[in-house]
């Protein structure tokens, strides 16, 4: 909604850019853009950010924990992360970094934690939900609802998705902003050789659908020739889960973590990939299903006509121009484009994207608590500044080349996680439970087509269902006492 009320006419206005990270550091410079001003547009939204004379956590430092700074290093062709700008320059405010090794971020964390030395913030995972929940009911996290309202103007599109990160009626997620994940990249040269119907056209006559899918790739595929319609990991994941709308883990209204493993629906979509690589339209090396053309680079055999769809998230196609053209087409000539993944013929006519949050989680005892707030807020604002989503749009055009078609249904896929938020619990779930949940994701291709969708339920349902109540009762006995057996 706050995206189509930002659809007005343009002025001429000067934003600020930090380019260079050499010896003297970052600088700024000036670029001219056409953009609204962004303020008054919001306002009229009802969106402001905090007055600067009284805004709580303004002159302060804020203590970022992570294992890479998103806001003071920026590469020459960058735009400059503007809610940090804002951050400065309005509200005098810093960020102090605080490097940990990717690898030993937990356990650090929870000796600073438990040092009583904690740092105030640090990003919400690394993919979906990957803070959540077991580093919450370990208490390294603290609950964010005394200064994040997802009613407010400004946050409540996200409230949807702060609802993953939710314990006993408490969010422990600042989520400023929603992404996409996978979606269906090809070459339109190489469509229109094989007389296949362009996928876009099949969106937009809300004919892309999951038959549609599986006949092309059926008619396309021949191992004699080394011609596979699908490429790469993410199709599995893809098609039978993110395209269903329905995870295999999800949680219920009581707050319970479930399972989907009975769902018809992803019945259908396993037993559609199962049918996939049983009948040789699925890459592999000999008997490695997990083998990918050229060390599984993204794209890899599609521009030269031996893959038809490489699925995958965004970054695999927005790559310098060169590389482009020769991975996945000429895109000057229009030959790359992408859509959603298809939807399910018989089901509720939704197309389904997974959503990828962006956001940030409070650490338990942070002493500025109020500085993330303020932090994350101008992050938020940026999110849907005119200004910026103009930046980005001017980026796509001048630096990847896309053209309208492309620009439209990225918007078109941005909105779709929107609409539908659905995110896996991936990333910090119980050991067990996370081998498990990997095992029946990735089973389906394994062991190409050695192993049914009903032998793999039935080989994981038991353990499936132990380990969720183990993680049911840590969750009852958290929200009960606030504390956690294995804590």
């Amino acid at each position: 909604m706050v995206r189509r009320l930002l659809s007005l006419a343009l002025i001429v206005i000067m934003v600020f850019a930090l380019v260079g990270c050499g010896d003297d550091g970052p600088k700024v410079v000036k670029i001219t853009l056409n953009a609204e001003d962004s303020e008054a547009i919001l306002a009229a939204a009802g969106i402001h950010l905090p007055d600067a004379e009284t805004a709580a956590g303004a002159n302060s430092t804020v203590r970022f924990f992570c294992w890479y700074d998103p806001f003071q290093n920026y590469d020459e062709d960058e735009i400059v992360n503007t809610g940090y700008w804002t951050f400065q320059e309005r509200y005098n405010s810093e960020i102090e970094w605080i490097e940990v090794d990717y690898f030993e971020r937990n356990d650090t964390l929870a000796q600073l934690v438990l040092a009583d030395n904690p740092p105030d913030f640090t990003v919400a995972g690394t993919s979906n939900t990957a803070t959540f929940p077991m580093s919450c009911i370990k208490g390294m996290y603290q609950p964010v609802d005394d200064y994040i309202d997802y009613t407010d103007p400004l946050w409540e599109g996200m409230a949807d998705a702060a609802e993953y990160f939710n314990l006993a009626g408490k969010n422990y997620a600042i989520v400023t902003d929603l992404s996409y994940k996978d979606v269906v990249p090809y070459n339109r040269r190489v469509v229109n050789e094989w007389g296949f119907d362009d996928p876009a056209e099949l969106y937009y006559n809300d004919e892309w659908t999951w038959d549609a899918f599986y006949e092309m790739c059926i008619n396309f595929s021949d191992p004699d020739e080394n011609r596979y319609a699908l490429d790469g990991w993410y199709y599995v994941n893809g098609i039978c889960e993110q395209s269903t709308g329905i995870t295999i883990i999800s949680k219920n209204e009581e707050g319970k973590f479930i399972s989907n493993l009975d769902n018809p629906v992803i019945e259908v979509a396993e037993n559609l990939i199962y049918d996939l690589v049983k009948n040789e339209c699925t890459y592999r090396e000999g008997t490695d299903y997990w083998a990918g053309r050229n060390d599984m680079q993204y794209g890899a055999g599609v521009n030269e006509g031996d893959c038809l769809f490489w699925i995958c998230d965004r970054s695999g196609f927005t790559l310098p121009v060169e590389e482009m053209n020769q991975i996945w087409g000429d895109i000057e000539a229009g030959e790359i484009m992408f859509v959603p993944l298809p939807r399910y013929q018989d089901g509720d006519g939704i197309y389904y994207l997974n959503a990828t949050p962006s956001g940030y989680m409070m650490c338990k005892g942070a002493e500025n608590p109020e500085g993330v707030a303020l932090l994350a807020a101008c992050q938020r604002f940026k999110v849907i500044d005119p200004t910026v989503i103009d930046i980005d749009i001017k980026q796509l055009k001048e630096k990847y080349l896309w053209n309208d078609e492309m620009l439209e249904m990225d918007e078109i896929c941005k909105q779709l996680v929107q609409d539908n938020v659905v995110m896996f619990y991936t990333g910090d779930l119980p050991t067990n439970l996370n081998n498990i949940y990997n095992n029946i994701d990735w089973g389906i291709n394994r062991g190409g087509a050695g192993t049914s969708w009903a032998q793999i339920k039935e080989s994981n349902r038991e353990a499936l269902d132990y380990y969720l109540q183990e993680l049911n009762a840590e969750i009852e006995k958290f929200n009960e006492t606030g504390q956690s057996s294995l804590t």
